[in-house]
């Protein structure tokens, strides 16, 4: 996680404008600062993969009205904006979004079904930041993929070990519930989703 603008606070606008096409680099805007944050690779980049996948099949089956995009930038606040590694949307009320046919721009919380973020090392932006302007924002669930177990103590305990935390909204705010190993991943959208924890963090096995 690198800051690389000089310009100092940036409105979220003016972070889109100044975002270069075609960049090998992934950005986000937080605070007016801009961030370049590492690109998922690896590990992180076949997981995130292969969760999509999975959840797009969810989404199929359940014949939801719900679809996963290839890019998509949320709009947080007008100095905040973030790019997850998984995002699910409603059919429906995109269609109410003015941004997204244009510049694939989601402004309103009820467009959005999940927010799934991959722990890397910077995992506390994942779990303080972000969580805390995900529950702000109304994002109804969100979930913290820490594949390493490199959070803090104080959100997945001691010892340290795999973690997958799924963040229900509840009257305002985040109820966090931690799947680990076996654990059957429990998801309020996905309800039906026949994923163990486990068969996430280790794909192919």
């Amino acid at each position: 996680m690198i800051a690389v603008s000089d310009k100092s606070p940036m409105s979220f606008d003016e972070f889109m404008d100044w975002y270069p096409e075609n960049s090998e680099n992934r950005y986000e805007l937080r605070r007016g600062g801009v961030i370049e944050m590492p690109k998922p690779r690896g590990k992180h980049s076949r997981l995130a993969g292969d969760l999509a996948f999975d959840l797009g099949a969810a989404i199929r089956q359940a014949n939801q009205l719900y679809f996963i995009p290839k890019e998509c930038v949320l709009k947080i606040a007008n100095d905040t904006g973030y790019e997850p590694d998984i995002v699910v949307l409603d059919e429906l009320a995109i269609a109410n979004e003015p941004r997204w046919e244009r510049e694939s721009i989601v402004t309103f919380s009820q467009s959005i079904k999940l927010v799934v973020e991959v722990v890397s090392t910077n995992w506390r932006d994942d779990y303080l930041v972000k969580l805390a302007d995900y529950e702000a924002f109304g994002i109804q669930e969100y979930w913290i993929v820490d594949y390493l177990g490199i959070g803090g103590r104080r959100y997945i305990g001691s010892p340290k070990q795999p973690t997958l935390t799924v963040c229900t909204l509840v009257e305002g705010e985040y109820e966090l519930q931690q799947f680990r190993s076996d654990d059957r991943l429990f998801s309020p959208t996905f309800p039906n989703l026949p994923l163990t924890v486990h068969q996430i963090f280790q794909p192919g096995e």
